[in-house]
């Protein structure tokens, strides 16, 4: 009778091989946002910045709900008054200010909030998943591949964005959809460079070659083991963009190329402002534009406390 059959030994190398992937196909999880808290509050200024984000979101949110009047209702007879103008029984009538055809100013600031971060978030989304992917594509396969990506991204970083946006914006018809997508095509280039680089940078640590070693298919080993190691740059990136996709909607806008003028945008109020302001009506473009530069600053600094944050070299200390 011949003796039962012995299960083989586990290879030390393949268990080697497992521990290494698994360290590389995903960082741990316990106390991050614990973490992430307490930075924020040893930081303080992030903190400010995320209320004042979460201020502005929630205008975008509930616009309708808090808004005291119809941001497109027109009172001739009540054009151009200051802010705090009172009515005959004492109450404020427009706290802000109206513009020149008698619109509630803070209305159409509150309303413009929803335009700027709908654009601003959608816009970076969608550049960003793009061009993540194709530069994670381009660094990870190489060859002709990487360059077809890489040349078309410097075709289009050979012309200025602002004019590109703008024929794009002549030929198609106005509104939010056609503005989240020339913005959204004009983000890619900057994330696949900047994945693609990353990627290079990773593809030859040793998880990766482990997780090769084990089999994993290249989608696999793109998507699982070197995505979540790149993401940091990507995420500090798309947070400094969303700042500078609501300055490029605020340009459009007051060029004239933004959104339909029956749609109240922070830009749009600046671009409507310029005729006023010679003649004292100050709340026209301050109001606005106060508002496009706390969001903007609020985003710069919540990005720069991304980047540390997320840093492991840094981690720790902020």
């Amino acid at each position: 009778m011949s003796p039962p059959p012995t299960l083989p030994a586990e290879n030390p190398k393949r268990s080697a091989l497992l521990t290494i992937a698994s360290d590389g196909l995903q960082e741990e999880s316990v106390g991050f946002a614990a973490r992430a808290w307490t930075s924020l509050l040893r930081a303080r200024w992030p903190l400010l910045a995320l209320a004042i984000l979460a201020l502005t979101t929630l205008m975008a949110l509930v616009g309708p709900q808090v808004a005291p009047k119809d941001p497109n209702r027109q009172q001739l007879i009540m054009r151009l008054k200051p802010p705090m103008t009172r009515e005959a029984d004492g109450s404020i009538q427009y706290l802000l200010g109206s513009d020149a055809l008698g619109r509630d100013v803070l209305s159409r600031l509150i309303y413009g909030a929803r335009v700027s971060i709908l654009v601003g978030i959608t816009a970076v989304t969608m550049g960003g998943v793009a061009g993540s992917l194709l530069g994670l594509t381009a660094g990870y396969l190489g060859g002709r591949i990487d360059d077809v990506i890489m040349r078309l991204a410097d075709i289009q970083l050979a012309f200025p964005f602002i004019l590109l946006a703008i024929m794009a914006l002549v030929v198609l018809e106005r509104g939010v959809l056609s503005l989240v997508l020339v913005l959204g095509i004009g983000q890619w280039v900057t994330y696949a460079r900047i994945a693609r680089g990353e990627t290079i940078s990773q593809r030859e640590k040793e998880y990766v070659e482990a997780a090769r070693a084990l089999g994993m298919s290249r989608a696999r080993i793109m998507l699982r083991s070197i995505l979540p190691n790149i993401l940091a740059p990507l995420i500090v990136i798309a947070s400094f963009n969303v700042a500078s996709v609501i300055l490029a909607e605020a340009a459009l806008s007051f060029l004239g190329l933004g959104v339909p003028p029956n749609v109240p945008t922070w830009g749009g109020m600046l671009a409507e402002s310029r005729d006023q302001l010679l003649g004292g009506k100050w709340w026209l473009a301050v109001y606005p534009g106060l508002a496009i530069m706390l969001t903007v600053l609020s985003l710069n600094i919540l990005g720069d406390w991304l980047r540390d944050f997320l840093d492991p070299r840094l981690r720790g200390t902020v």
